[in-house]
This record gives C-alpha cells, structure tokens and sequence, in this order.
C-alpha cells in the first residue's frame, strides 16, 4: 500500500497551491500549519532549495471523533499536504493516505475515520 496520492500538474506553483487549499476546502478542510520549506531551509541551513511547501490540513470533524477515539492520535495529526515544484510550470501535489498510517494504530474506530478522510484527500488530489 502507497502511504500517499499524488499527481502532477501544469501550474504555477502559487497556482497549484491556490487550487489545492481550494480543494481542500470544499472538502471540510482547513489549513492549520503552512510551512514554506524552501524558505525554512535558506534561514536555517542557507540552502537553496526547490519551492516546496507542507500544508498541514484538518478536517475537525473527523479529527475531533479520532481524538475521542484514540487519545495519542494527535501525534498523527493533521493530514500533510505537499506541494512542490518540479520543474518551471510543472509541480507535484502530494497528499498523505490515513490509511496507511493509521495500521500502525490497532484501533477499528480509527480504521473506519481514516478511511472517510482517505476518499476525502483522493478526491482533492484528483481535482486539483
């Protein structure tokens, strides 16, 4: 089993996340973290590095019945999605699978959560 969905897309990079937090949106989900990892690296390592960002996205929803259900879950939260460009014009939007990180966790319940926000983060990356 891949641990991710990810697909390439022709757009510009500010684009591509643009449509990707839009997506996300229409599925229940808000962006809790924004990493800009290009510019992380340059302060902290002076690095160059590719436009590369990690959005971390919640859906509470589910996120408030994962809690209830598994109270260390939170280390597994929120749902990272990356978008990264590849070349000028082409970028790469990459979402987690729950599913797959969630076997590690020998809990039903979250089975069944992980795999409502797994169909949920498919659809966005195939819209995007």
């Amino acid at each position: 089993m891949s641990y991710y969905f990810t697909k390439m897309v022709n757009a510009s990079f500010d684009k591509a996340v643009e449509k990707v937090t839009a997506e996300l949106n229409v599925e229940g989900f808000g962006i809790l973290t924004e990493i800009d990892v290009k510019e992380t690296l340059k302060k902290k390592l002076n690095v160059d590095f590719r436009r590369y960002k990690i959005l971390g996205a919640c859906n509470p929803p589910s996120a408030y019945k994962a809690l209830t259900a598994e109270n260390k879950i939170g280390t597994m939260l929120p749902c990272n999605v990356i978008v990264q460009e590849i070349s000028d014009g082409q970028v790469e939007v990459t979402a987690i699978d729950p599913l797959a990180s969630m076997e590690a966790v020998e809990n039903p319940a979250l089975t069944e959560i992980a795999s409502e926000i797994s169909k949920k983060l498919k659809k966005v990356i195939d819209a995007v």
